[in-house]
């Protein structure tokens, strides 16, 4: 027996018995879990509907092992039935069932983020044979990570797995790691920073449908929107709902802050909620971020019943989703190489790609060449005689992001945070997540280590670690009032590990085929 699930009413909840292992703080008022030495699940406070103490002391004589306190995971969510799911999953499929082809394709492919390993995969699947070559000692590309020297992992960014992303869900079930994914409750919690150290929150209904169950959520948020502001929002919004993908697409042009004053809708929408998305988004402002991005994710939030739900990996990135697409790869044939940057493109007289030289020497020849690195690294390698062609001169207006992850390990556990997301809403901070709570790998029932993503990062990239993580306590202070202060002289840091990346990808799945 792995697990036993209990839930009540949440209105029972306050005249019930919280059993908890030491100061662990109840990390939902939800849902609850029972579980035993050796589960997989993961999680918080323990609670049974038992009034008096003769009931509990049953129940301790009576369960062996003792007791944990672990972290609840929700059921993963009915994605398989959606239309998006079904065409992903065909398309997928479609590698599988086609016609071998009587001459496999030698493939190379320049980088092992997920975008390489995934165009691995499916060109295996298709029976040809990809060769992957990433520059570093690491898989994942923008979701690496390593391990430090006491044990404990730090990663290149805080990462999500939403509900709306059909084809990364279909490549966790291909896999057979779906039960990899850790689903949390169906919310979006923001802080309030005119409140330190309050939250509020959109709460999806598990029985409405889409669109019902997003309007919802915004209706019954009071807090961070007034009912006028709601409303000319909606408003705002009902061109983007009748004109569909070819009114999106229109908007690229349009930041999103023009966009709101262009519709009519109050600044103060933007300030208050639409920061936060830019930021979790793309690591920009709204005054920067094109419109087309945020209407591309809100269709598929409020299209999708699911489609905002999240979920977290259940452990680092580069073992946990990384080594099974590359087992995956080589189970088939193809072949993965770490320590393998690419010095050159070398050509043939006519223009097309010969080989790629590597840093080594080595020199690595295929059939066909694919570029799944961050543009600015394909920008430094493109042939003089390229730079000319229409095609690779729009590279020009590509420009990557900067962004920042800090980690910090704190020698108590906070107690004013949840098992989920959260959204800073802070000038410096974008998103962050207590990954003592919210990820299996990292539990820790005693000290809280918070991952946060520290952008917009144009600013700060060149700055100093300890100057970085003193500003990052600085806003802490403001979400954490009663616990941290910039001094330390609350809750104090254990250790930190500061991630730079320079430029990062407007575009996360950047594919150039060069033939």
């Amino acid at each position: 027996m792995s697990a036993l699930n209990l839930s009540w009413h949440s209105k029972s909840l306050d005249s019930q018995v919280a059993l908890r292992c030491g100061a662990y703080p109840t990390c939902s008022h939800q849902t609850n879990a029972l579980a035993f030495r050796g589960s997989e699940s993961m999680g918080h406070s323990l609670k049974f509907p038992f009034g008096n103490s003769s009931a509990k002391t049953r129940l301790r004589n009576h369960i062996r092992p003792p007791l944990r306190v672990v972290c609840v995971d929700y059921p993963r969510p009915d994605l398989d039935n959606t239309v998006n799911f079904l065409e992903a999953a065909l398309l997928s499929s479609s590698f599988r069932s086609s016609p071998r082809p009587a001459k496999p394709l030698n493939v190379v492919i320049a980088g092992a983020g997920l975008a390489g390993l995934s165009t691995a995969k499916y060109l295996a699947d298709a029976g040809h044979k990809p060769i992957l070559l990433e520059a570093r000692d690491v898989l994942g590309g923008k979701v690496a990570a390593w391990k430090d020297d006491d044990g404990d992992w730090y990663e290149t960014g805080l990462h999500i797995f939403f509900g709306a992303y059909p084809n990364v869900q279909n490549l966790f079930g291909e896999l057979g790691i779906n039960d990899r994914l850790q689903w949390k409750e169906h919310s979006m919690i923001f802080a309030m920073p005119n409140k330190p150290g309050e939250f509020s929150r959109f709460d999806f209904p598990e029985v409405l449908p889409a669109p019902l169950n997003g309007i919802l959520a915004i209706l019954k948020n009071n807090e961070m929107l007034t009912w006028p502001e709601k409303v000319k929002f909606a408003i705002g919004l009902l061109p983007a709902i009748v004109g569909g993908q070819a009114y999106v697409e229109a908007q690229d042009g349009l930041s999103v802050q023009e966009w709101m004053r262009k519709q009519g809708v109050p600044d103060r929408v933007t300030t208050e909620v639409f920061i936060a998305m830019s930021k979790a988004l793309n690591f920009i402002n709204p005054d920067e971020l094109s419109m087309q991005c945020i209407l591309i994710a809100l269709n598929r939030f409020l299209q999708e019943k699911h489609g905002s739900k999240m979920a977290f990996l259940d452990g680092n990135p580069p073992e946990r989703l990384c080594m099974p697409i590359v087992d995956h790869i080589q189970s088939r044939g193809g072949e993965v190489k770490l320590n393998s940057r690419i010095k050159k493109i070398e050509l043939n007289d006519d223009g097309t790609v010969k080989s790629f030289l590597l840093n080594t020497g080595d020199v690595i020849e295929g059939d066909v060449y694919v570029f799944a690195t961050p543009v600015d690294t394909l920008k430094l390698l493109l042939p003089d005689n390229w730079k000319e062609i229409p095609y690779f001169k729009k590279l020009e207006k590509l420009v990557g992001v900067p962004v920042i992850n800090v980690h910090i390990w704190f020698d108590r556990k906070l107690k004013n945070t949840y098992d989920h997301l959260l959204f800073s809403r802070s000038p410096l901070l974008s998103v962050y997540a207590d990954m003592s709570l919210t990820c299996k790998e990292y539990y820790d029932p005693n000290k809280s280590m918070l991952e946060l993503v520290f952008a917009p990062a144009e600013e700060w990239i060149s700055r100093s670690d300890s100057e970085i993580i003193d500003a990052t306590m600085g806003e802490l202070a403001k979400l954490f009032p009663d616990e941290i202060s910039a001094d330390q002289s609350k809750a104090k840091i254990v250790k930190y590990h500061v991630v730079k990346t320079p430029r990062l990808d407007c575009k996360p799945l950047h594919l150039e085929i060069l033939h």
